[in-house]
C-alpha cells in the first residue's frame, strides 16, 4: 500500500492550493481516508477525513468552510481544497487510510502517506 501526496507549496495569505493523494494497493472508495497535518513544535492534528461507508466528511473547527475533501474514485485519488489559507495552515500535511478510519482519531487508521509541506506566508 503507498499514498502519495503532493500540491504543497508556498502561497501567501488569502491564496489556495490543492493538496492530492495517490493512492495504490487499496481502494479509496472502501477506506475511509483522512488529512492530517503537523505544524513545527506542534501535535498532529485530524484536519478532514471522507468515510467509506456513505462519503460523509469531517472538518477540523479551523479549516470549517475553507477547506474541501473530496476523492476521485477513477484516479483513486484524495483531494483537499485549501482556500483563504492563513499562516496558521503553514504545516506538513499527510494523508492516511484506515479500514475502520475514524475522523481525527490517527490510531484509527492503518496506512500513512509522507507529508508534504505547505507554506502561507507573505
Amino acid at each position: 500500500v503507498q499514498l502519495q501526496a503532493y500540491g504543497g507549496g508556498l502561497v501567501q495569505p488569502g491564496g489556495s492550493l490543492r493538496l492530492s493523494c495517490a493512492a495504490s494497493g487499496i481502494s479509496v472508495d472502501y477506506y475511509t481516508i483522512a488529512w492530517f497535518r503537523q505544524a513545527p513544535g506542534r501535535e498532529r492534528e485530524g484536519v478532514s477525513s471522507i468515510a467509506s461507508s456513505d462519503g460523509s466528511t469531517y472538518y477540523a473547527d479551523s479549516v470549517k468552510g475553507r477547506f474541501t475533501i473530496s476523492r476521485d474514485s477513477a484516479m483513486n485519488t484524495l483531494y483537499l481544497q485549501m482556500n483563504s489559507l492563513k499562516p496558521e495552515d503553514t504545516a506538513v500535511y499527510y494523508c492516511a487510510a484506515g479500514l475502520y478510519g475514524l475522523e481525527s482519531l490517527a490510531d484509527s487508521y492503518n496506512y500513512w502517506g509522507h507529508g508534504t509541506l505547505v507554506t502561507v506566508s507573505s
